[in-house]
């Protein structure tokens, strides 16, 4: 019996950064490998509460909830079909993708314990620290409080 590779844990989200992530993961740790795949390949991706994308709306958010909870499921169906296609692009069809429900820090983490994961991977979004003290940082929380290392990567910047 062959030992179990560990498991590589890449967190995505719908933005053009987080999916270079992936791209950019596949291209270095599993293409070149073929059926050799030296890790496991988890693909998770964190679908807010609608509760905490409308924030205390009051009495509208009775309304603005469901609307607002169809848009995230939407979203997520999206985000798996793409995160699906680039795999099978790069002719990888051993990979788990989940879709998890919570704030993305803590999602991520959990997933991290859940699965073991020996490395978690996540785009940067580049945000500027004002930017970052408003709406949080995932990877820097993740940096920090994920057991297991983290890689970060970060997208080039567009040459004008």
């Amino acid at each position: 019996m062959a030992p179990e590779r560990p498991t590589m844990l890449v967190a995505v989200d719908d933005s053009a950064q987080s999916e270079y992530a992936l791209e950019w993961t596949l291209d270095h740790f599993f293409t070149p490998f073929g059926s050799n795949l030296p890790f496991q390949l988890v693909v998770i991706h964190a679908r807010p509460l609608p509760s905490s994308v409308v924030g205390l709306a009051g009495l509208a958010s009775a309304e603005v909830v469901p609307i607002m909870n169809v848009g995230i499921k939407k979203t997520a169906s999206r985000v798996k079909d793409k995160v699906k296609e680039i795999c099978r692009n790069k002719s990888l069809s051993d990979v788990r993708v989940e879709v998890l429900e919570g704030d993305p820090r803590n999602v991520v983490c959990e997933a991290v314990e859940k699965h073991h994961a020996a490395i978690l991977v996540l785009g940067s979004h580049g945000y500027g620290t004002m930017r970052r003290a408003i709406l949080g940082s995932v990877s820097d929380y993740c940096a920090h409080h994920a057991h297991c290392s983290v890689m970060i990567v970060k997208k080039p910047k567009q040459e004008d």
